[in-house]
Parts: C-alpha cells; structure tokens; sequence
C-alpha cells in the first residue's frame, strides 16, 4: 500500500530521522519537539478526522519488541507477521530485518500508515501497511506483535477478546510499560526491561516494560 502523497508530505515536514534509544540501528521519522507536532496535528485533525500523533514516537512497548526480535531472528524469520496498532512500526521494521516471511503493518491512522511507509523506505525494508481495522477478522498470521495497547478501557475491552481468539492459532505478543487496564490473567511473561523515555510523554524518565505471551 502506498500512503496518500499529502500524508507523507505532512509526516516527512514535522519529523526528522532519528534512532530510538534501546534500537539504534532503526532509523525512524519521530518528532523532535513534542508541542509543535501536536499542534500541527490538531490543525490537520480538524481538516481530515485523524487521531493524535502517537505515531511519531517510539513508545516503550514498540522499542521492547523491536529489540527483542533484533536480538532473536529466530523467533520470527520465516514466519508470517502482524505488527498490530503499530504507531511509528519500529517492530514491523526489526521483524522485516530480522527474515520474516512477510510483515503486516497495522494502523487506522492515515498519518501513522504513511509514518510506517517512509520509515520501512528508510530502512531499505518492505512490508504492507494497511488501515484496515484487523480487529474479529480470521487469523492469518504466525505472530501477532502489539505494543503498548492497554492504555484505555474501551480499546482494551474491544482488542483484547480478538486477541485471545487469535491466540488459539497464532502466537500473540503484547508488551506493555504498565498501563492501567492491561489484563492479570492470561499473560506468560517473556522478559521485562527498563526503558528510558522523557517526562513530556510518561510521567517518570524510564518505564519498566514487559514482555508477554498471550495464552
């Protein structure tokens, strides 16, 4: 999928290249300056009904993904991928890197699709992105990757059912910096990580992240 030309326009003019602390070998286009990115994005929100720009930064749970496939090909070479809610698509793009059969990009965000788009070309990587909204639909996928989901009820609530479902065919994937409505129960965990972040995004300077299998 291509990403519409304006879309691209808007995220190329309001980031710049630049490597997320805990994946430095994934260049992405994230924003430098958080007020201004918000502000450009409300103004473009009231022409064209988007979300909030949460694609223009590396979230900890998209970094715990991305670095725990670079650092374990294994896990996903040869196999069929969904990196789902993907934001700025760090872990669509280390999967890529890292031999996946193919690798799915998913996001309901025109601005995000477009942020995945140039930053899979930046990594001289290809993948499909799609904003398709993936949510009930049949699994199709070895691996289903999401990063940071729980952090409102209601997306918790409508996600969370799919992905168990999914979870009976597919391995499912969450990583999560401790956000308030992430599920107790039906989670293994994989491996847990501090990751450092900025007081404009969290409200600390590092959030302990985790790693866990749906099951």
């Amino acid at each position: 999928m291509t990403a519409p030309a304006d879309a691209r326009a808007f995220v190329a003019a309001h980031t710049a290249l630049s490597h997320a602390p805990l994946v430095p070998e994934i260049a992405l286009h994230l924003a430098t300056e958080i007020t201004p990115i918000w502000q450009a994005s409300e103004s473009w929100l009231a022409q064209h009904d988007i979300e909030p720009p949460f694609w223009a930064f590396a979230w900890p749970g998209g970094q715990l993904l991305a670095r725990h496939v670079l650092d374990n090909p294994s896990l996903v070479a040869g196999r069929r991928v969904l990196d789902f809610a993907a934001g700025c698509g760090i872990a669509a793009i280390a999967c890529a890197r890292a031999g996946a059969l193919s690798v799915e990009a998913a996001e309901i965000d025109p601005l995000a699709t477009a942020a995945i788009a140039l930053n899979a070309d930046a990594n001289g990587v290809t993948l499909t992105v799609t904003e398709a909204d993936l949510v009930g639909a049949p699994p199709r996928w070895d691996l289903i990757l999401c990063g940071d989901i729980c952090y409102e009820n209601p997306m918790t609530e409508h996600i969370l059912p799919w992905l168990r479902t999914a979870a009976r065919t597919a391995e499912v994937w969450i990583a999560d910096p401790g956000r308030a409505y992430l599920p107790r129960a039906g989670l293994e965990v994989i491996m847990t990580r501090d990751i450092a972040t900025t007081m404009e995004l969290e409200d600390r300077t590092a959030r302990r992240t985790t790693l866990y299998r749906v099951t």
